[in-house]
């Protein structure tokens, strides 16, 4: 007899567990030397079997990276919307931030350490990806419009963001002092940020040229 054809729930299964063994072989020895027969491997089954369900490994790549996009958009949306208030929405971006990054270490991971050539071949990657900057960004604009901020609101998203991620990069990498505490280290920095923005507000416009001191 031939084989039933699988439910589209059984699919969805498998693809699962094809990306997470995947993920553990990335993250342990980087996308490059990862081959889809080492991924079929993880999985005890034949070399031929995940072609059933991707393309190639690039596929894979794109689902996983965009599966951990999704899941950080998640996260930090829940925080927003639960927020009281607009300051508070910041304040929750930022926990819900750290909680992520330390929460899913491997899916921030995918995030941030790898990348991919032409990824606007997978439609599902550049949407996740989108999705996640918006929750980054989002929040900014509320600021904006409620008074609290000036500027562009993309610029300064990234302004945050970037300074997010590096003090969870070194926190996680112990690269912190004992006597720095991560998350003092990001009240002060957030707090600098936002005062140095209230007094020059963040603009992609060329500023004036620097002058030399006279002397």
């Amino acid at each position: 007899m031939p084989k039933k054809p699988k439910t589209n729930q059984e699919v969805a299964v498998f693809r699962k567990r094809v990306c997470d063994a995947a993920t553990r072989l990335f993250i342990e020895h980087g996308p490059e030397n990862v081959t889809m027969r080492q991924i079929a491997a993880e999985l005890g089954v034949s070399a031929m079997t995940p072609y059933r369900y991707f393309r190639d490994k690039d596929e894979i790549l794109a689902a996983v990276r965009a599966a951990a996009y999704n899941k950080f958009a998640s996260s930090l949306s829940r925080a927003v919307n639960r927020a009281p208030d607009v300051r508070a929405k910041a304040r929750a971006v930022g926990d819900a931030y750290v909680r992520f990054a330390k929460r899913y270490p491997a899916a921030y991971q995918m995030m941030f350490d790898f990348s991919m050539q032409d990824e606007e071949r997978y439609p599902e990657l550049v949407k996740a990806n989108a999705r996640a900057h918006e929750t980054m960004i989002g929040y900014v604009q509320l600021m904006i419009d409620a008074g609290l901020l000036q500027g562009d609101a993309d610029l300064i998203g990234y302004m945050f963001w970037a300074t997010m991620h590096g003090i969870v990069v070194l926190e996680m990498a112990g690269r912190l002092d004992r006597e720095i505490d991560a998350d003092t280290l990001r009240e002060k920095c957030m707090r600098t940020l936002y005062a140095g923005m209230l007094a020059s507000p963040p603009s992609l416009e060329p500023g004036p040229p620097a002058h030399e001191d006279q002397a």
